[in-house]
């Protein structure tokens, strides 16, 4: 199962709302897949289709638990694409309350997302990327659903696809809040330890990118070092240079791989790390005297 389908069915077993909390679930649910419309005698008609079963009982329960209405269902199938459709259908004014219902409470705020989700949610991979999105049919919608996140504290944006509107968010700290805000807990945890194991492997091949660099650096040092010694060497000899001087050159000679700090030490008169690199660029800057002499 997708990282989208388990947040959604952990949604889905979410029943302890409210009834102004269910109201307002409906209600986003109604807006992204629903639509309404009236009779002759303008009584209020709703009709829902989702080709997901589990999100159609959704709605069939919710709203038979806020409104106790009877609900007509049918199901057509395409069996060219061996999918199914499922349309419920609801008649009666009472139904103005999903229409106009009007969000204003957290709890009834985190609801709403949760419907939106439910119907028109999906989540990349966690361990792959992260987005986060909710698609909406109307432009209006799309901003109502963005303000109302963003009252959370986040920063959700939208985005023009095709004859949609998309609701989405990238950063992964965001995407854990708004499952956080939606109480999908078991997801959240899940997402959080991916999170981690990839931190953690980023945090070791920086620290691994970061060592690797520095060994280049410093065998690419020496081997320089190395051939400006020789090359003095060849020239004038090692016996004119200073004291100081040919002690270093002949330490790096005998110890090409070897670091300042362990070529200190290794000098018949030891120096610190500081002293052997101001020696071997005095001995670098006389191999490049020596070369354009």
């Amino acid at each position: 199962m997708s990282f989208s389908g388990k947040i959604r069915e952990e949604l889905l077993m979410h029943d302890k709302g409210a009834r102004h909390c269910d109201l307002a679930e409906l209600s986003a649910m109604m807006n992204m897949c629903g639509e309404f419309s009236e009779d002759k005698n303008g009584t209020c008609i709703l009709k829902f289709r989702s080709e997901n079963f589990q999100v159609t009982r959704k709605c069939f329960t919710l709203m038979q638990k806020t409104f106790n209405i009877r609900t007509d269902i049918s199901i057509r199938r395409n069996m060219a694409k061996g999918s199914e459709s499922f349309f419920l259908y609801w008649k009666g004014d009472v139904l103005l309350a999903v229409k106009n219902a009007i969000v204003h409470a957290m709890c009834c705020k985190r609801a709403y997302i949760r419907g939106a989700f439910i119907t028109s949610g999906s989540m990349s991979d966690p361990g792959k990327s992260y987005h986060f999105e909710i698609v909406c049919g109307r432009e209006a919608q799309a901003e109502y659903l963005r303000e109302m996140i963003n009252s959370f504290g986040l920063d959700a944006r939208t985005v023009a696809r095709k004859k949609t509107y998309v609701v989405y968010l990238k950063e992964g700290s965001q995407i854990v809040d708004i499952l956080n805000i939606m109480e999908a807990h078991v997801a959240l945890m899940e997402m959080e330890n991916v999170r981690i194991l990839k931190e953690m492997r980023n945090s070791v091949n920086r620290k691994v990118n970061c060592e690797t660099a520095n060994i280049n650096k410093t065998v690419c040092a020496a081997v320089r070092q190395v051939e400006d010694i020789e090359y003095i060497r060849d020239t004038i000899g090692l016996d004119k240079l200073p004291a100081g001087l040919k002690d270093a050159a002949c330490a790096r000679l005998a110890n090409p791989e070897a670091a300042l700090k362990e070529l200190g030490s290794l000098m018949s008169e030891p120096v610190g790390k500081s002293g052997v690199n101001h020696r071997l660029r005095k001995l670098s800057e006389l191999a490049e005297k020596l070369r354009e002499q």
